[in-house]
């Protein structure tokens, strides 16, 4: 590592992570230990850059995660012996890095000295929640005119009375979707108007049971000689287990479509 990858901060630059607030961030939050352990193989075989906060967020150092099993995380000391002090005095450490432009955080407890491959290393008990930040300005997916994704969901009229919606999904994201609505559909579909028991099939994924709120309404378009509207939605209360799911789509879909762009060259 660089002579830079410790640092002590300013008192007047504390750094605050969406990790502590985690009620504010609950859908895009995991506590299943298999989720979170997949995410941290994933930081592990990626040899992802990861970045660790302690001190109430004055102090960092720039590490790796090296190894990993049911109990416990290890990730790389620092160069700096000072900071290497500091860290194991410290009651916390806050770890952050990005997969695939997700940004993923998590809490470490009381670190301990052990060792990697030869070289000094922190130990320390797996963390019982990780946060994957999946924000919808990251990525919007167009979804695959080969293996269309649709939508099925209840709607409610002002009077109680329900309609079935049942309709293509144009794009997808952590935040939400857009629906390819027909001129009749998209009259039902006022900004504030709520989606119930939406069931989003994945192609080779699985089935994603989601609430929806409709945002905005686009411009009437043409596609395969039928015309509609895009009518954006946002999920409401995605758990973090669903928003895991439909991450894994995201990125899946997105390796194959430039795997084939790639073959095209």
């Amino acid at each position: 590592m660089e002579e830079t990858d410790s640092r002590m901060l300013t008192d007047e630059q504390p750094v605050r992570l969406e990790i502590e607030r985690p009620e504010e961030h609950a859908r895009f939050l995991l506590q299943s230990k298999a989720e979170i352990l997949a995410v941290l193989r994933s930081l592990v075989q990626r040899r992802a850059l990861v970045s660790a906060y302690f001190d109430q967020g004055r102090s960092f150092f720039l590490t790796s995660v090296v190894e990993l099993d049911a109990t416990r995380i290890v990730i790389d000391s620092g160069r700096d012996e000072a900071i290497n002090r500091a860290v194991l005095l410290a009651e916390q450490l806050f770890l952050v890095s990005t997969l695939d432009k997700v940004k993923i955080q998590f809490r470490l407890e009381r670190l301990s000295e052990t060792s990697s491959v030869g070289l000094p290393a922190f130990a320390a008990a797996l963390p019982n929640q990780l946060l994957r930040l999946q924000r919808r300005e990251y990525f919007r997916l167009t979804t695959p005119v080969t293996k269309p994704v649709r939508l099925v969901a209840t709607l409610r009229r002002a009077d109680g009375s329900a309609v079935p919606v049942d309709t293509s999904i144009l794009d997808i994201s952590g935040g939400g979707v857009g629906l390819m609505a027909t001129p009749s559909l998209a009259t039902l579909l006022p900004r504030g108007q709520r989606l119930a028991d939406g069931r989003i099939s994945l192609p080779d994924e699985g089935l994603l049971i989601a609430n929806l709120l409709v945002c905005n309404k686009g411009e009437e378009a043409t596609r395969g000689g039928a015309r509609y509207f895009r009518v954006g939605c946002e999920f409401v209360g995605l758990t973090g287990a669903r928003m895991n799911m439909l991450q894994r789509y995201i990125t899946r879909i997105e390796r194959e479509r430039k795997a084939r762009l790639s073959g095209m060259a």
